[in-house]
Order: structure tokens, then sequence, then C-alpha cells
């Protein structure tokens, strides 16, 4: 057994940069911002959208799932004007009928591996055909059970959770978000925690 170590300790802040090294080789990305969140996969949810959303912002969100209604009611949250894209709960959705849901939103979310049903949905297409829009991508269920490949698929950013497919105890939240995402991050977050 070892002593607990101070978050500010160089031996913790040397396994915390190890952790990020590794967490992007999970999430195949070359983001500088990616590191473990202190939270469940929701607390990487809401950290996504209110870095990202504001009052009046167009978020277009796929719903096939519990997960996807959750996107919804936090982006609602926020104060996004929200476009919803329902496919029946146990089918995969159809990246062009996201894609055709607004032609300028400021962010597109879709869950690639939806816990509710075990739907797989495919997020490559939403990456190529996503224009000017953020892409974010909820990878609870399947971040190392199934390819994740944030960066060749356009994601511009993504949360998991350590206990799925990664068997990690519960409570971290792996979080990924490219450097065209935090260009883009709103001023003043409504969340100082998530912030």
């Amino acid at each position: 057994l070892q002593p607990m170590r101070g978050p500010l300790a160089p031996a913790f802040l040397a396994k915390l940069d190890e952790t990020c090294q590794r967490l992007r080789a999970v999430w195949q990305t070359d983001n500088r911002l990616t590191l473990p969140l202190s939270g469940t996969g929701s607390a990487g949810m809401e950290a996504a959208f209110v870095n990202t959303v504001g009052p009046g912002d167009v978020v277009v969100v796929a719903v096939n799932g519990l997960f996807g209604e959750r996107m919804v009611d936090v982006a609602g949250r926020c104060g996004a004007e929200v476009v919803r894209v329902d496919t029946p709960w146990g089918q995969a959705i159809d990246p062009e009928q996201v894609l055709a849901a607004h032609p300028h939103p400021k962010l597109i979310a879709a869950v690639h591996a939806e816990t509710s049903t075990g739907v797989r949905n495919d997020i490559a297409p939403l990456g190529a055909g996503k224009g000017d829009a953020l892409l974010l991508a909820d990878c609870v269920t399947s971040l190392g059970g199934i390819p994740v490949a944030t960066d060749d698929w356009g994601v511009d950013l993504a949360y998991g959770g350590t206990q799925k497919c990664l068997g990690v105890a519960p409570g971290l939240a792996p979080f990924t978000m490219n450097d065209r995402a935090t260009e883009r991050r709103i001023p003043k977050p409504q969340s100082w925690y998530l912030a």
C-alpha cells in the first residue's frame, strides 16, 4: 500500500499524464484535451453540452433510446433550440436523416452504442457530412469494446464511462475534445464545476 497522494503531487501528475496518454490511444485521437472527468458518463455528457451549447444554439440530436433522450434534456437545459431526429428504439439511426434535420446546427449529437437497446449507430457519416457543426458522440457503452475512431470519424468531442467495456470501477468519464471544439467553447458555461 502507498499513502494517498495529493492532486498536485508530482507522482499524481505523472500518473494523470500517463492516463491521459493512454486514453488518447483508446479514443484513437491526438486531442490535447483528453482526460478522465471525475463523475459518471452523464457528467461527461453534461460537460460536453455546457461547454459548447448556449441559449439559442441549434442542436440536432439523434434519438433512438434513453441516452439520446437524455441528450435532448441536457441540451434543452442549456437553452438550445433542440431538433430531435427520432428513430424507433431498437433500430439504428439514419445518418442522412440526422444531417438533413437542420441546415446549420451548431452541434450534432448521437449515441454511438445506445446503452438502453444495444444498437450501434454509424458515427462516421455524421462526421463526413457535418459541415461547420460540431459532432458530439456518446461512447459510454462502446469505448473499449468496439472501435471508436475519434479523429478518423470527425468527432469533435466525446465522452465515455469507465464501468462498461473499459472494465474499470465506475466514477470516471473519459472525455476528449479537439481544438476545433475548444475554440468554439461558450465564454461562460452554466456549470462552474464541469467547465
